[in-house]
């Protein structure tokens, strides 16, 4: 790809973001939700490759959902390809929804269900490398488990290797957005 090609490449992404983000915005208008804002500067390559997902879906890292069984614990992931404590989450395939990416994922990361009640957080991405830059939105649903439900992994990428819940006072300090999580959670505690 030239330069030209990577400008034009950033500016369908960024349409593509803002169209994912409006139509967001009007499915979760009555929703109480965060929008947190995260700058990611990659390298070329990455930069490429999160611009090309956003211009094919909205979305630089996909849809993710932030379940909660009783009141104080939370369900994480343990993503190996950053090392890291996620929310359980991934890409949208094909023509699949927003909700319908966050359900599968959850399944295929945790092997259980959950009753979604809407919008966590519309985290807001920037995306900069060098002289470009574009943005992508990253949905964050949030959803209730029973609080006997049994976690098993079964992720095809083999990403994932584990799924435990945490004690929202005790989440791991290499949890990825872990102040957002935090502040998520106070602004829901409660509900």
């Amino acid at each position: 790809m030239t330069v030209d090609d990577l400008w034009f490449l950033a500016d369908e992404a960024r349409q593509r973001a803002e169209q994912a983000y409006h139509r967001l915005r009007r499915s979760h208008a009555d929703a109480d939700y965060l929008e947190p804002v995260h700058t990611r500067r990659v390298s070329r390559p990455r930069f490429r490759t999160l611009a090309s997902r956003v211009k094919s879906t909205g979305t630089p890292y996909g849809v993710h959902t932030v379940v909660r069984r009783r009141d104080d614990e939370i369900l994480l992931v343990r993503h190996e390809g950053v090392d890291l404590w996620v929310l359980p989450g991934g890409g949208v395939d094909g023509d699949e929804g927003f909700t319908e990416a966050a359900r599968r994922e959850l399944a295929e990361e945790a092997g259980i269900t959950a009753d979604y009640g809407g919008l966590a957080m519309a985290t807001r991405v920037d995306i900069r490398c060098d002289g470009h830059q574009t943005w992508g939105v990253m949905p964050v649903y949030r959803a209730r488990a029973d609080g006997a439900a049994e976690l098993s992994v079964n992720d095809p990428d083999e990403e994932i290797s584990a799924a435990r819940w945490f004690r929202v006072s005790e989440l791991p300090a290499d949890t990825r957005d872990r102040d957002d999580l935090l502040s998520w959670y106070d602004h829901v505690a409660g509900d």
